[in-house]
């Protein structure tokens, strides 16, 4: 059974030997590839990889790429392809910590944009529109 983050920082936090816990928690810790994960949630979603590059409003051949593995998205592509997912939040930011990339924060202008579309299921452009209308750089832009 899979243990809570908190509960995994607590142990790293007051244990004593780094190695003995990496061994004990080993099973704890995601090693899933930004691909993989792409493409498990276009199996859970009942999508193509081609369908989500397109609402996501991504060049094709790109799109592909960071499918398969051969192209390391922005933090920008990564939204988008959210937006193209329809991902909630929650789910746009466990997309940014798998691809290793900084997580959506409110206190930030773009970001609370970009956060404000997921949350109300914009489309790609219905979030440029917004953030032109508000005079932020656009997604791409960055």
């Amino acid at each position: 059974m899979a243990i809570t983050t908190n509960t995994l920082l607590n142990r790293l936090r007051h244990g004593r030997d780094f190695r003995r816990f990496m061994e004990e928690n080993q099973g704890e810790f995601k090693r899933c590839s930004l691909s993989v994960y792409l493409n498990q949630l276009c199996d859970e979603r009942h999508l193509k990889p081609s369908q989500v590059i397109h609402s996501a409003q991504i060049e094709r051949t790109y799109g592909h790429q960071i499918f398969n593995g051969t192209r390391i998205p922005s933090r920008d592509k990564l939204i988008q392809l959210a937006l193209g997912f329809g991902l909630t939040l929650e789910e746009t930011q466990v997309l940014l910590k798998t691809a290793r990339k900084s997580l959506l924060y409110a206190k930030i202008e773009r970001d609370a944009a970009c956060i404000f579309g997921i949350s109300h299921g914009m489309s790609v452009m219905e979030v440029q529109d917004l953030l032109m209308s508000v005079n932020i750089p656009l997604l791409g832009e960055n």
